[in-house]
């Protein structure tokens, strides 16, 4: 079969895309025809050596396609439960950015209607991401104001669109006018440029005295402005820090404010199978930024690094 492998960490450059082993089902797998995968900026963190893991290794978490010898579309949850902990397909073993995989039985569930293979693949692992942090975590409420830092990513995209599935009001920022402007259309009730605009004074004015939950996978750059973003007794969810995970800690605001702070990451089968019923349902429609080629993952690659998607960059496997 043909793969994106890496054989050493590093930039774009260092993914191949080559022959590989087709991968023999175990007791209880299925082989899975894969037609689509999409990009996660765990495939980034993995390629870099973030962490690094044993060579070759094939990337990718997402996947959709067909159970070998079949007509059955399936779409693959990447999360895999072994005795509580959870591990990653494309972390912990070969990824989907390849013709075929091989995962348990368990872990396939069919393709909605509804969804095209690309649309399937866009969102497993942002959408159980999601859910978890908001929903199982932050027990985000009819009725609540959430914000959402950078819109243009995978995760954040799909909390919007998680946001609006359980009745909540939500406040996203990009520095970039055609994201916010995309966001309202996607739902978004109120739009902050983070790179011009005075975000914590206009959360404020937007949610009538800050927001119940906030989203902050950002780090560094906006830890400040999340605590100041937060209404009293505000939640405040880190899921990530992609400019930095040591900011000042302002560890007075959190006990005046008697805000909760937790952390988030990936999800559980519950967790995953709540954001599935939302998209079998019609409730969450899964954002596909752009679609690349398998053998062209390296432009992939780079444009998730420059930052320019707004939504999930999926690869088209032939087939």
């Amino acid at each position: 079969m043909k793969a994106i492998r890496i054989h050493e960490d590093g930039g774009s450059d260092v993914l191949r895309y080559e022959d590989a082993p087709d991968p023999e089902p175990g007791p209880d797998e299925v082989l899975v025809e894969l037609r689509a995968a999409s990009l996660n900026h765990l495939d980034i963190w993995v390629r870099k050596g973030l962490p690094s893991v044993p060579k070759p290794r094939i990337l990718g978490a997402d996947g959709a396609g067909v159970i070998a010898g079949t007509n059955e579309r399936v779409v693959i949850n990447p999360g895999i439960d072994h005795d509580g902990r959870i591990v990653v397909i494309g972390e912990h073993s070969d990824g989907t950015h390849a013709e075929l995989i091989a995962v348990p039985r368990s872990q396939v569930y069919p393709i909605p209607d509804s969804l095209s293979f690309e649309q399937a693949a866009a969102f497993p692992l942002v959408g159980e991401t999601a859910y978890r942090m908001l929903v199982t975590k932050a027990h985000l409420a009819e009725g609540e104001w959430v914000l959402i830092w950078g819109i243009g990513s995978g995760v954040s995209t799909v909390a919007l669109a998680i946001a609006k599935a359980v009745g909540a009001r939500a406040v996203v920022t990009s520095s970039e006018a055609r994201k916010l402007e995309r966001a309202r259309e996607l739902g978004a009730d109120a739009t902050v440029n983070h790179a011009t605009d005075d975000v914590v004074a206009a959360v404020k004015e937007a949610t009538g005295g800050g927001a119940h939950v906030v989203v902050d996978h950002v780090g560094e750059a906006t830890w400040a402005r999340s605590l100041n973003a937060a209404r009293p007794d505000g939640r405040i969810c880190v899921c990530g820090a992609t400019t930095g995970p040591n900011p000042p800690a302002n560890l007075h605001r959190i006990w005046w404010k008697q805000l909760t702070v937790f952390g988030s990451t990936m999800g559980t089968r519950t967790d995953f199978e709540a954001v599935y019923d939302l998209v079998a349902s019609g409730r969450l429609e899964p954002v596909v930024d752009e679609v690349f080629p398998l053998a062209e993952a390296a432009a992939a690659h780079d444009r998730m690094e420059r930052g320019e998607q707004l939504g999930k960059i999926v690869l088209r496997i032939p087939g």
